[in-house]
């Protein structure tokens, strides 16, 4: 199977988060400025989540570009990582609905954990069936963005309990570390493979 078909449902997919996300934001009643202060806890969630599915879609579409087939396998794993980015909508949502409170920026932080793991999953799948020589394999290398991630979303997770400013300070400093796609697979393909 060809990948073309991988990538476009993947970027139907992607785009329909992004709509569901801002149809969130509800028009305020009132034409002053005064009447978008609520909504501002609402908007910078929407910020955040929007910033978290272009970083999953532009690294998503170079890990694609570094691999040459599609497999079973690597369908599956990519409707995993869907599933956990198709959350994302309600959580961001209820987070910013609820002013960043302990369980909702708790759940965000589940999700993105989720979408991290996934993410992984979905890069193994794709080396295991392309093989150690394979471009992606040579491109990813120790990964070290993809195992801090994880640990940043645990800690914000737990830091919830406590004080959930604190797990919004790590989910945008874990987004701020991915902000920069991943240059790796460009790399690689540039050098002609591994």
């Amino acid at each position: 199977m060809g990948k073309g078909r991988l990538e476009a449902f993947s970027d139907g997919v992607l785009a329909i988060i992004i709509t569901i996300m801002v149809l969130e934001l509800k028009v305020p009643h009132g034409e002053s400025v005064a009447t978008l202060a609520p909504l501002i806890p609402a908007f910078l969630s929407y910020v955040l989540s929007f910033v978290y599915v272009g970083i999953y879609w532009n690294n998503h579409h170079h890990m694609l570009h570094a691999s040459k087939k599609v497999s079973g396998s690597i369908l599956w794993a990519n409707l995993h990582l869907l599933f956990w980015l198709s959350l994302l909508p309600f959580a961001t949502g209820w987070m910013g609905e609820n002013h960043f409170a302990p369980l909702p920026s708790a759940l965000y932080g589940v999700i993105l954990l989720g979408a991290a793991i996934a993410y992984w999953v979905l890069q193994q799948t794709i080396i295991a069936v392309e093989g150690p020589g394979s471009i992606l394999a040579a491109a990813v290398g120790r990964d070290w963005k993809g195992k801090l991630s994880p640990v940043l979303y645990i800690t914000a997770i737990v830091s919830t309990a406590w004080n959930p400013w604190v797990a919004q300070a790590i989910y945008t400093l874990a987004a701020l570390i991915w902000i920069v796609p991943d240059r790796r697979i460009e790399h690689v393909i540039s050098q002609g493979g591994s």
